[in-house]
């Protein structure tokens, strides 16, 4: 593949007001990294049978555009790579964007654990999926979302530090989403 096929017009740096227009290698790439987490460019041709160059290319563009960030190394030269967080102070719409795309990410990843949750080892061919239906105020569903972030808080820097996993760990998708439901066909509550 040369240059020419992935460097195009549509390709313009973050904050231009222009998208980064859709790629199967960057889309492999999201996919991958919302998956495993972290990766390098040759970890990512080695898993999806890319050229690491071209792995690498996509990385930079897909971290120009902000969907990627660049992760603590754990040695050496390699350059790792994961999802970016997004930032408090980032306009709405980039974080409406950035969450689009993780909402996507995680729906697709689900849908694959369902179709392979067979070939996974004996041991993980489980989940752990749950809803439940609470009625909040808006202060309490912060609260409740920043209880999940702070029980989550001591597995987080296992992405960051792999010595620090135990040895039978694999990366986990933790999911949880709080939203007010909508009466159908209702634009307003009455409350507020």
């Amino acid at each position: 593949m040369a240059e020419d096929d992935v460097n195009t017009p549509h390709d313009r740096a973050a904050g231009s007001g222009e998208d980064l227009r859709v790629h199967e290698v960057r889309t492999a790439l999201l996919d991958l990294l919302g998956e495993v987490g972290t990766v390098t460019a040759t970890e990512a041709a080695s898993r999806l049978g890319y050229s690491s160059g071209l792995c690498s290319f996509h990385l930079r563009q897909l971290a120009r555009h902000g969907y990627i960030e660049e992760a603590p190394p754990s040695g050496g030269r390699a350059r790792p790579w994961r999802l970016r967080r997004p930032d408090p102070a980032v306009e709405p719409s980039a974080r409406a964007e950035f969450g689009d795309l993780a909402r996507g990410l995680e729906d697709e990843s689900w849908q694959r654990w369902l179709a392979r949750r067979e070939e996974a080892p004996s041991e993980w061919r489980h989940d752990e999926a749950f809803s439940a239906l609470a009625y909040l105020t808006p202060e309490e569903m912060s609260r409740v979302a920043d209880a999940v972030r702070q029980a989550l808080a001591p597995y987080r820097d296992r992405e960051e530090r792999p010595l620090a996993r135990p040895s039978d760990a694999l990366p986990v998708a933790l999911i949880a989403r709080l939203f007010p439901l909508l009466a159908h066909g209702a634009k307003d509550t009455g409350h507020g």
